[in-house]
């Protein structure tokens, strides 16, 4: 054997375990690529159930504000129909009850100014 032939075969050696190193990290390469195809694949299987409640909740949200939305139109409503009431109820309650005021506030005026002036004629007060 030459020393061609050990260099050759020394040089085959570290070929050979360099091989090896690579098909290790090769391996753990792949060990780590399963443990992330793992862990995606149960990130998605929790995902979808969350992301179905989430669209139930938002869809019963959603419900219950077209309802809050009716009751305040209807309240709205409601709060014309009371204006509309009121305005009614004061012209024509309110103004006669002013007037029966302002007249028997003007009788009272006038009874109490006959019984304060004295007489000087008879029949006649000034």
């Amino acid at each position: 054997m030459s020393l061609g032939d050990l260099a050759g075969m020394i040089a085959a050696l570290a070929f050979v375990v360099l091989v090896l190193r690579m098909g290790s990290v090769v391996g753990k390469a792949g060990k780590v690529l399963d443990e992330t195809r793992a862990g995606v694949r149960e990130i998605t299987d929790e995902t979808v159930p969350l992301l179905r409640e989430v669209t139930d909740t938002v869809a019963a949200t959603n419900q219950q504000l077209s309802r809050i939305d009716t009751i305040s139109s209807n309240v709205a409503t409601m709060t014309t129909n009371v204006s509309a009431l009121t305005s009614v109820a004061t012209a024509t309650v309110g103004r006669p009850l002013i007037k029966i005021a302002a007249f028997s506030y003007g009788v009272r005026s006038a009874v109490d100014s006959r019984r304060t002036k004295p007489l000087n004629k008879v029949g006649d007060r000034s």
